[in-house]
């Protein structure tokens, strides 16, 4: 399918996608310039992306979605908002509790926003037959740089996408289609002079504007990376359990954020802020089911539990040392060298 459609069509793909509670879409091609090949390329060369091998084994496909499918001939990016209504670095103050990324506070948003998704690209395939094909961060898409040159926003210096109408709260879906339609303009970068996002890094992970190195990410290190983490970065991680939103939360763009629509987005009482004795003893069956239907589930109870040892250790609160010593002999690696560590700063701290 080759033939290119009306623009009044066009149009009513961007308003069926507020319809189906998503906060903007936009349309490109499915050809990537050559500067954003280029910068994936120098990310994996410098081995930034860690432990992420998935990143290297897939970048062609990544660089290039015809690769992914050949058939594709246009490519609709949407952004789904979910912007937080609390103090989002409020909670980094209180050490004696564990403080997750927004993201992460409510339901698996691959799963709420992949539904939403799924029922707009039916209504797509309704009115033009085409083939499709839906990504929300599971498959080897690019999604950033596509909603750049989609002209959702543009990739921050913290490498995130902002938009002058929704700061840089919000989720990234993507739709592959057969049919060939005309496209939005890029966006341009708006950040100017400001490095409010790059400052306020605990780990100092961005190496310059626009670049960041994955391995001493916060976000990375308690998400992605596996077994014991650089005994350098272990103290700025704080409280931080699960994510980081810093560079997220300072971005004056924010100021035309938008309360998020999708309430399954909201964060879970149950969840953010829960006393760090409490999680450090959970089971992994009672993690299980704690963050069931939560993104937090996949990281496992071992990776969870080191995690919040190393925010124990942090608290340097005496009062943590019988939990602590009783992880000491662990079953996981991980958890065994985390809690080490943790006794080891609490016993200093009270010297």
């Amino acid at each position: 399918m080759t033939k290119i459609i009306a623009n009044d069509f066009e149009k009513a793909v961007r308003v069926q996608a507020i319809k189906h509670g998503f906060s903007m879409a936009r349309i490109t091609s499915p050809d990537f310039v050559h500067k954003e090949k280029e910068r994936l390329a120098d990310f994996l060369q410098n081995g930034f992306h860690g432990q992420m091998d998935w990143l290297e084994k897939r970048s062609n496909w990544r660089s290039s979605p015809k690769d992914l499918w050949p058939e594709v001939q246009s490519i609709i990016v949407v952004s789904d908002n979910y912007t937080p209504n609390e103090d989002v670095l409020g909670g980094l103050k209180i050490k004696d509790c564990g403080n997750i990324s927004v993201y992460a506070r409510g339901y698996d948003y691959h799963n709420v926003m992949k539904k939403r998704l799924k029922r707009y690209g039916s209504w797509f395939v309704k009115c033009t037959s085409a083939k499709i094909k839906v990504f929300v961060d599971t498959a080897p898409v690019m999604e950033k740089p596509l909603a750049q040159m989609a002209g959702l926003g543009w990739q921050g210096k913290h490498t995130n996408l902002v938009s002058r109408k929704l700061g840089n709260w919000f989720f990234i879906g993507v739709i592959f289609t057969n049919l060939k339609m005309g496209v939005d303009k890029k966006e341009v970068d708006h950040c100017g002079g400001c490095k409010r996002c790059l400052e306020v890094c605990p780990t100092s992970a961005f190496v310059a504007p626009y670049k960041l190195d994955a391995r001493k990410c916060i976000s990375y290190l308690t998400i992605e990376h596996k077994g014991p983490i650089d005994l350098n970065l272990r103290s700025k991680i704080g409280n931080r359990i699960y994510g980081c939103d810093d560079c997220l939360a300072v971005c004056p763009w924010n100021k035309f954020a938008k309360s998020a629509t999708e309430l399954k987005y909201n964060s879970k009482s149950h969840l953010n802020l829960q006393p760090l004795q409490k999680l450090a003893t959970l089971t992994d069956a009672e993690f299980r089911k704690k963050f069931s239907g939560s993104p937090i589930k996949r990281i496992g109870r071992d990776r969870f539990v080191r995690n919040v040892l190393y925010a124990i250790g942090n608290s340097e609160d005496k009062n943590f040392k019988a939990t602590v010593s009783n992880l000491l002999h662990d079953s996981d690696l991980g958890v065994r060298d985390g809690a080490a560590w943790a006794l080891k700063k609490l016993q200093a701290s009270n010297e």
